[in-house]
This record gives structure tokens, sequence and C-alpha cells, in this order.
């Protein structure tokens, strides 16, 4: 008679773990005192191809309020969309979405 096999238990994964996981990444960019607003219009056009009439409504957000949420995907897609913003010399930084 053989011994029965040990039986594998995959771990799981608590309803917490999984909003966090699922979460997408944002791209944020902050107000500065050096770049015109028709220049950071022009970039949210160029770069990620928004019209101009989006462009500009996130161009006022980040004037008026300082800061304004510019693109959401993987954490991946959001380095390169920070990392094209400080080439094009603007502040971004990335985070977790809310």
């Amino acid at each position: 008679m053989s011994a029965a096999s040990p039986v594998e238990v995959e771990p799981t994964t608590t309803p917490d773990e999984i909003t966090f996981l699922a979460k997408p990444w944002v791209t944020i960019v902050w107000n500065d005192p050096v770049n015109l607003m028709s220049y950071v219009t022009y970039v949210f056009q160029k770069y990620f191809g928004y019209d101009k009439a989006k462009a500009e409504k996130l161009m006022m957000e980040v004037h008026e309020d300082g800061r304004s949420v510019v693109s959401s995907g993987t954490r991946e897609e959001m380095e390169r969309d920070v990392q094209a913003m400080h080439e094009y010399g603007l502040w971004a930084t990335m985070d977790r979405s809310e």
C-alpha cells in the first residue's frame, strides 16, 4: 500500500490584497513656475495624443489645483510616462490610483 501524497495548497489572496494589486498606477503632473501653460498643453497633445480640449482641461487642473492625473495604467507604463514628462521638462510623479 502506498502512502498518500501530500496535497499542495495554493496560498490564498485576501480581498484587500486583490484590491491593492488590481489598482492601476497613475501619472501625476505637478505645477511648476517655469513652463508656460501653452507648452504644457502642447506636451499633453504631443505625448499622450489628447485633443486640444482635453489637453487644456488637464493643463488647467495643473495650473489651478497644483496637480493633475494625466494617465493611468500598469506600473511600467506609468514609469515610461513619468520619464517622458521629465524629458519634456515637466514635474511628474507616479502613484497608486485611489
